[in-house]
């Protein structure tokens, strides 16, 4: 749903949130008004919060600007909100919180967002500055907190800089590699008097990412990819956040080099189109870690390589020459050694690169032998009719019901795997999810924020698990509220099923609080919330259920219950070679 107003309340009338029919820039009176005066000039649209003492100044000079402020349930699902928002809008999400508890809450959110570099600035409230240190009510250091997991990070001591701060704080978010940015707002700077306007939101002088990559790196990995029998693309999130998809694709195209992604690179690459393998690491396909076992040129591109992807570091891609293009020079040979380091914005050294190539690789072979791999370990599942439902199946047939340009959110687990695999992803921006981090409540919340930034005729789908959904499902109170159209389906198996399968697999079968089968009945918990629910247990049911909640005009779940001994598979080991993936549990 794109951004609404709605008209100012009179004083004496309910309302959640306060705005304006069209967005005015706010007078600046105080360190609060400066604050959102410095949102309104950096464009901002949405915030997600919750309030609070420490935080009030700045809801109430919040109340007559133009920005829609939407109130969430819980601190941890105004991050995730706002997450979600930047990733599918493109710009920094912006989520707000009280001290103490209130900014603590925040905490995993933003973990989750510098886990991902996704861009997002949180503020938060703060007790008046002569009574930081005394362990004043409801007091944390906050930014020595959130240190280890920001960009940076502010603690505003001045009603008359706070607004440029925030400013910046917002620039610096989305400049260079994204990230999580906070100001930490002592009360007595936001009540504080100023008349100082804050300026254009700018990053700081010293933030200075290079942007075009050096001429001599660029030919030396030119000419590196011209010699390889087997070249391989490796794309990263880094594509996604660089907006870089047209110039990655238009690199594939040219020199007609298969691709693998990463999960946060799902999308980079039509995954209906030949050359693409989806996407590789420990439940990526068996074709794509085969490519990148036997490739002997990786050209990666907006990645970290981080342990899920690589598996065992000694035995990644151990017949290649690498080629690493990144905005950030720190990842640059951290996890694997980069032969041939590219360091720059990634659709401008791709484009620099094609424009360096003499000629394409002679890869027709190498091509027919990824075609092959593909025939080889096809993601198929078994489906008999006398097994329970299977999950993969409830997958496929929401992407069959859905638009090709659908967004998917998800929570973390084996439903997270499952949505992945079994849809087929067009574009960047339409997967969601909580990657580095692994953040189990994640998909709700961001399914709010997705919602948020997406067109209205666009459609937002959460696949989320039984035991992820239950930790931020006082969300969909908020989704109702908000009269938004969400369809949510519960992948429940009674499991926290990863661990489940772990335990199966490496703890001789040991569940120990891995069972899950006390949760309530999510299709009655969503008509509670004021949603609508349903309950599917058999293959005939699906297409019904389906069909009825897309066509609901609001947020809605789908309780599908799934086999409870279904695994995730390919599975390649912790630690172990991407080739030697499992297809079954025996093979582990």
């Amino acid at each position: 749903m794109s951004e609404r107003t709605t008209a100012q309340p009179e004083p004496d009338a309910s309302s959640d949130d306060a705005s304006t029919d069209e967005q005015t820039q706010t007078e600046v009176t105080s360190g609060a008004t400066s604050v959102i005066r410095a949102l309104e000039n950096a464009g901002v649209e949405t915030a997600f919060g919750v309030q609070g003492g420490a935080i009030m100044p700045i809801y109430d000079a919040l109340y007559s600007s133009g920005i829609r402020h939407v109130t969430m349930a819980h601190e941890q699902g105004a991050a995730h909100a706002a997450d979600a928002y930047g990733v599918v809008k493109g710009d920094p999400g912006v989520c707000l919180a009280t001290s103490g508890p209130g900014a603590t809450n925040l905490v995993t959110g933003i973990a989750d967002a510098n886990m991902d570099s996704d861009a997002m600035l949180a503020l938060t409230g703060q007790v008046p500055s002569d009574m930081v240190g005394s362990d004043a009510f409801q007091e944390t250091d906050t930014t020595g907190v959130t240190a280890p997991i920001t960009k940076h990070n502010y603690f505003a001591s001045s009603p008359d800089t706070v607004g440029d701060t925030v400013g910046e704080a917002f620039a610096l978010a989305g400049t260079g590699r994204p990230g999580p940015t906070l100001v930490d707002l002592p009360k007595d700077t936001s009540l504080g008097e100023t008349d100082h306007e804050p300026g254009e939101a700018k990053p700081p002088a010293t933030c200075k990412p290079r942007l075009d990559p050096d001429d001599a790196d660029v030919e030396a990995a030119a000419r590196a990819i011209e010699r390889a029998e087997k070249p391989l693309l490796l794309f990263g999130g880094g594509v996604v956040k660089g907006n870089a998809t047209d110039a990655a694709r238009s690199f594939a195209n040219a020199h007609e080099i298969p691709v693998v992604t990463t999960m946060p690179g799902i999308g980079t690459m039509p995954e209906d189109d030949e050359l693409c393998l989806s996407w590789a690491g420990m439940h990526g396909t068996g074709y794509a870690n085969m490519a990148i076992t036997h490739t002997d040129c990786l050209i990666a591109v907006g990645t970290r390589f981080d342990d899920r992807l690589t598996g065992g570091i000694d035995t990644f891609a151990p017949e290649a020459q690498v080629v690493h293009i990144d905005i950030d020079p720190a990842e640059i040979s951290k996890n694997i050694h980069a032969d041939y380091p590219v360091i720059g914005d990634a659709g401008r050294s791709l484009d620099r690169l094609d424009a360096e190539m003499e000629h394409s690789p002679d890869a027709r072979e190498w091509r027919e032998q990824c075609l092959t791999w593909k025939d080889e370990y096809p993601m198929d599942y078994a489906a008999p009719d006398d097994e329970p439902l299977k999950p993969q199946f409830v997958v496929e047939a929401l992407d069959e019901a859905t638009p090709d340009e659908t967004i998917v959110t998800s929570g973390v687990g084996q439903h997270q795997m499952w949505a992945a695999q079994y849809w087929t992803f067009r574009e960047p921006r339409r997967w969601v999810s909580s990657h580095g981090l692994g953040t189990m409540g994640y998909g709700l919340p961001s399914a709010i924020g997705a919602r948020l930034a997406a067109d209205d005729d666009e459609t937002v789908v959460c696949v989320d698990g039984d035991a992820s959904f239950l930790m931020t499902i006082q969300e969909l109170s908020v989704a109702v509220r908000e009269e938004l159209d969400i369809t949510v389906a519960v992948l429940n198996n009674e499991y926290i099923g990863m661990v489940r399968q772990w335990q199966d697999a490496f703890f001789e079968g040991r569940r120990m609080a891995a069972g899950y089968d006390w949760c309530p009945q999510f299709d009655k918990l969503a008509e509670a919330f004021g949603a609508r629910g349903w309950t599917v247990d058999s293959y005939e049911e699906v297409p019904d259920a389906i069909e009825e909640a897309l066509a609901y005009d609001g947020p809605s779940v789908i309780d599908f219950h799934v086999d409870p001994a279904e695994n995730v598979y390919p599975m390649v080991s912790s630690g172990a070679p991407n080739g030697k993936f499992a297809l079954s549990e025996d093979q582990l």
